[in-house]
């Protein structure tokens, strides 16, 4: 069984030897659609996280019969014709809960314990030519009775709710599949949300229903002490709208992870704010624990091994 990894570097230092150990791997760091055709031709198993799957990749891999994504979403692959071609689709889901969960509180406790700022403060000599002892001049928010609104109550939502109410916050969520499935919390309308919440973290997937879901109208609902953050999927909240929201003090800020087109161009609107200390911006790493790789190493592993 011939196993072809087309764009292996996304793993880092991850150890695939378990999927090694299922027949011959190959691994590219990255192909582009031409190199990943050529690449799978005598495939078995396609391994891969962004490489796009369409009527040209699988006609030029005749043996193909499994494709393992390595990670939870399917944007990239046409799962329909893939079932017609008898090419089964594996994805992993679950294994970076915990990693999205922590990185979603980096970014609130960042916005709102304002960390960046404080460390600059400090290395920059500001703090010693100080008057005082302390920054007088830009307090923190205290999290604790305030509200956290949860775009997308799955099981990040969930562990992300959980520590919410570590802190002392109220939670609520809106589900944006209609299904109000969580009791724990209470479900309320996109518009409740808007304008109860102190901050809203987005754990939803990218379709037909959340596709520009937060655009600018929406930012204005907002309380103008609010913080967004997206560890979600990009395009939920609207790029070019979330930095005019920004700039005009809609929101007190943001916290993102994840784009429209990735890498984050240089010419994006969240790159030329006039007030660019309100957003802090992440490389799509919420996923990208060691911890969380190798249990998606090993899942795939295990898709391989059901798989065949």
């Amino acid at each position: 069984m011939k196993i072809v990894f087309l764009d292996a570097i996304t793993m880092g230092d991850a150890s695939l030897e378990e999927i090694a150990a299922l027949g011959e791997l190959v691994t590219y760091p990255s192909s582009t659609p031409q190199e990943a055709r050529e690449r799978v031709k005598d495939a078995d198993v396609a391994l891969l996280n962004k490489v796009i799957v369409d009527k040209e990749f699988l006609d030029a891999a005749p043996k193909l019969r499994l494709v393992c994504e390595a990670g939870t979403g399917i944007n990239n692959i046409d799962v329909k014709l893939c079932e017609e071609r008898g090419v089964i689709v594996r994805n992993v889901a679950a294994y970076s809960t915990d990693s999205v969960a922590q990185t979603a509180w980096m970014h609130i406790l960042n916005l709102a314990g304002r960390a960046f700022h404080y460390n600059s403060f400090v290395h920059d000599g500001s703090y010693s030519r100080n008057v005082v002892h302390v920054d007088y001049r830009h307090p923190f928010t205290e999290l604790s009775g305030k509200t956290l609104g949860v775009v997308g109550m799955g099981a990040i939502g969930h562990k992300v709710a959980a520590i919410a109410k570590a802190f002392g916050m109220e939670v609520i969520y809106y589900s944006t599949s209609g299904t109000n499935h969580c009791k724990e919390y209470p479900a309320v309308s996109l518009e409740t949300l808007l304008a109860e919440s102190d901050v809203i973290t987005i754990h939803a997937p990218y379709n037909e229903r959340t596709a520009g879901l937060i655009g600018y109208e929406q930012f204005k609902k907002m309380k103008r002490t609010a913080f967004l953050v997206n560890t979600g999927r990009g395009g939920i909240a609207v790029e070019a709208d979330l930095a005019m929201a920004l700039d005009d003090g809609l929101i007190a800020g943001a916290g993102i992870d994840v784009y429209v087109k990735e890498p984050l161009p240089l010419d994006s609107p969240l790159m030329k704010l006039q007030h660019p200390e309100r957003l802090l911006l992440s490389p799509h790493i919420a996923w990208y624990s060691t911890e969380a790789r190798a249990r998606l190493a090993h899942e795939m592993a295990e898709n391989i091994k059901k798989g065949w």
